[in-house]
């Protein structure tokens, strides 16, 4: 029987999601609280692959198990289990070929920049000191919706065999002292958003156009775009699937 479990964490003292040697990841801790408490090999699949640092305000995993129990005596046994970094929202059937990652329609990630020094938020967004002009970033980020391939923000030497995305939004907003800036896309490329918010960065410092964005996607070339801004800002906000699948036997 197949199972889809919704949680939350706090990426800072993870290695990313994905199961890696000699390193503690989401993924891992997981499977071992799982496999205790079902008495069972537990394997998990995740909606994607939140790098070191990396936050999740919303994501999805799916695992297999022959054994029964109680979806919301599990959720709540779970939860003891686990430190306070993570968290099981909830566990519900769904169909046997139901995949957490493939059936997925889209991801949104929240990046947070602080325009104040904060001594309490200092951990949750990155901190900007210098003066942003926003309007000229909000226009930059636009630029996004008109393209497709976006190897300029992807993290060099990876196994993708496509750098094709397609982003639906791309908003920048002010929040009190709060830039944030959302985006949302079927798919997203390793590092791509971190890219993406440093090269904004760098047109709100007055360091770059808002028409380079043009040039800087077209070039294809990773060192074209700005610099990939701290995990600590980044979190993924909302997984997306086909009511069918997120619903089903609720």
């Amino acid at each position: 029987m197949r199972y889809f479990i919704e949680l939350s964490y706090n990426g800072g003292l993870y290695h990313g999601w994905q199961n890696q040697p000699n390193a503690l990841t989401v993924q891992e801790t997981l499977e071992k609280g799982l496999s205790v408490l079902l008495d069972d090999s537990i394997s998990i699949m995740g909606a994607g692959r939140t790098d070191a640092g990396v936050h999740a305000k919303q994501m999805f995993a799916h695992f297999d198990t022959e054994k029964t129990f109680n979806t919301s005596n599990l959720v709540f046994k779970l939860n003891s289990f686990l430190k306070e970094d993570i968290a099981i929202k909830r566990i519900f059937r769904v169909k046997d070929d139901a995949h957490a990652r493939f059936d997925a329609i889209s991801r949104t990630y929240l990046y947070r920049i602080s325009l104040k020094k904060d001594v309490f938020g200092y951990k949750s967004a990155y901190y900007v000191k210098q003066n942003l002009d926003i309007d000229k970033m909000k226009k930059a980020s636009k630029i996004l919706l008109d393209y497709k391939d976006f190897q300029c923000f992807s993290k060099t030497n990876t196994d993708v065999k496509t750098y094709y995305c397609n982003i639906m939004r791309a908003d920048l907003s002010l929040n009190g002292e709060e830039l944030q800036f959302t985006i949302q896309a079927d798919r997203f490329l390793r590092n791509m958003v971190r890219a993406i918010v440093g090269t904004l960065i760098n047109i709100g410092l007055g360091k770059l156009e808002v028409l380079d964005m043009h040039s800087i996607i077209k070039s294809k070339n990773r060192s074209e775009a700005g610099f990939s801004v701290p995990a600590h800002g980044l979190y993924l906000i909302d997984v997306d699937y086909p009511v069918e699948i997120k619903y089903i036997n609720e």
